[in-house]
């Protein structure tokens, strides 16, 4: 009988995979079962922080590992510097982590000289990384913030960086069509759950849970009171206005949260298409339309860039697109998109972006209305990629842009654009 496997080696693994081929830690992640909370902290402290760690490991190590054994010693290293952990418990189990193959007693003996060093010296090293350049201290590409700081000046940069790095929250947004907002709240109270009423909207109503409340144990959840939704997803909706009889198309519509925000203000009159690419994604949208209850809701699967394969020559009076982009709003929850920006994905998401806006405005009736929005912070992927649209489509109007910048709305990032067939 094969041996279990300790926390360490788990998280260890899912870093390793990241490591050597970019993998995306949330996707395996869901496949983890016990000890979930304590691998999810470690796999995206170590992502977040992974500047850090190459910083030390250029002073602490002399030759390089191969990946599973280095991801054990970041998961060793997060735990000593970053987490309030026994330090007998972080040595003993991830030294055991280290001597699974392909590591080895040699590498249990490196990770383990390594980690006893980090325990002695941890004021200091704590004390020393205060002194390094703003993309180490703060675990950011170097590129990334040198980027912002031309967009929003360094102050603004740096107060960025310093958001990203702060533990993500879960925020709820209440489905005032299944559940008066005061009694969903006196239910929270009920089952011990003090919310925080979040301040960025004035149309829905957002609570912040505290944290360790797990998300489908909240009551309400299997009746579809809420949606597990950020403020900042709201702009786009606004922006949209979806009015009862219109017919409305969500073109990259998965999980749903924008789609329930958008049957919520058509209030069952009209027509609603939540269209995505992906099998999965579909998926996602199914068990969110069953929970919310949205009966309405036509879901397509098609590709966004041609979407009259699946849509034909349906017309639409408003469509909501809200583009695959470099989530540069978002680094708070996704720790691992700050590693994978560069120049040619720029060049490369901005004209996939520019495809699909195209494509979709084509399904638009006369004067219809079409909203553009990332989850980005990036100008390439906003205002410049609406300006170079609008001068390729002067039968075009832009009515109106609006932006989250986190430091400031205390949300995530977020850019939409208010476009109108003249």
């Amino acid at each position: 009988m094969a041996k279990k496997k300790n926390s360490r080696q788990v998280a260890a693994e899912i870093i390793s995979e990241w490591l050597a081929d970019g993998r995306f830690p949330d996707r395996q992640l869901a496949k983890v079962q016990e000890n979930h909370a304590f691998i999810l902290e470690v796999v995206n402290g170590v992502v977040r922080n992974r500047a850090i760690f190459e910083w030390l490991g250029q002073k602490w190590i002399r030759n390089a590992p191969v990946e599973y054994v280095l991801a054990v010693l970041y998961v060793g290293l997060y735990q000593l510097l970053f987490m309030d952990v026994e330090p007998y418990a972080a040595l003993n189990e991830t030294v055991e982590a280290a001597k699974i193959p392909p590591g080895g007693p040699g590498a249990a003996k490196m990770v383990n000289a390594v980690l006893r060093r980090a325990q002695r010296e941890r004021e200091v090293v704590l004390s020393d990384l205060e002194k390094q350049p703003p993309h180490v201290r703060l675990s950011h590409p170097k590129l990334l913030l040198d980027r912002w700081s031309k967009q929003y000046g360094e102050a603004d940069a740096l107060k960025l960086a310093e958001w990203n790095n702060l533990p993500p929250s879960t925020t709820l947004r209440i489905e005032q069509s299944a559940v008066d907002a005061a009694e969903f709240i006196d239910r929270l109270r009920a089952a011990d759950i003090e919310p925080l009423l979040h301040p960025f909207s004035d149309r829905e109503i957002f609570l912040v849970l505290p944290r360790g409340v797990a998300v489908k144990k909240v009551p309400g959840y299997e009746e579809g009171c809420f949606t597990v939704q950020d403020p900042a997803t709201s702009i786009s909706v606004d922006l949209l206005a979806p009015r009862p009889g219109e017919v409305v198309l969500d073109a990259c519509a998965a999980p749903g949260g924008k789609t329930a925000m958008m049957a919520g203000r058509m209030k069952g009159r009209g027509e609603l298409v939540a269209m995505d690419l992906h099998e999965d994604r579909i998926a996602v949208l199914r068990e969110n339309q069953k929970r919310m209850k949205l009966d309405g809701l036509e879901i397509v699967q098609g590709d966004a860039r041609d979407p009259k394969a699946v849509l034909g020559d349906r017309q639409f009076n408003a469509v909501l697109v809200d583009v695959p982009c470099l989530n540069t709003g978002v680094l708070r929850r996704r720790a691992d998109a700050r590693w994978r920006i560069d120049p040619e994905r720029i060049e490369t998401i901005t004209q996939l972006q520019f495809e699909i806006l195209s494509a979709c405005a084509e399904l638009l009736k006369p004067r219809g209305r079409i909203v553009y929005s990332t989850c980005s912070l990036e100008t390439e992927e906003n205002e410049d990629l609406v300006a170079r649209w609008m001068s390729a489509h002067p039968e075009f109007r832009l009515i109106k842009t609006s932006k989250c910048f986190p430091p400031e709305s205390e949300t995530d990032g977020a850019f939409a654009a208010l476009l109108q067939r003249k």
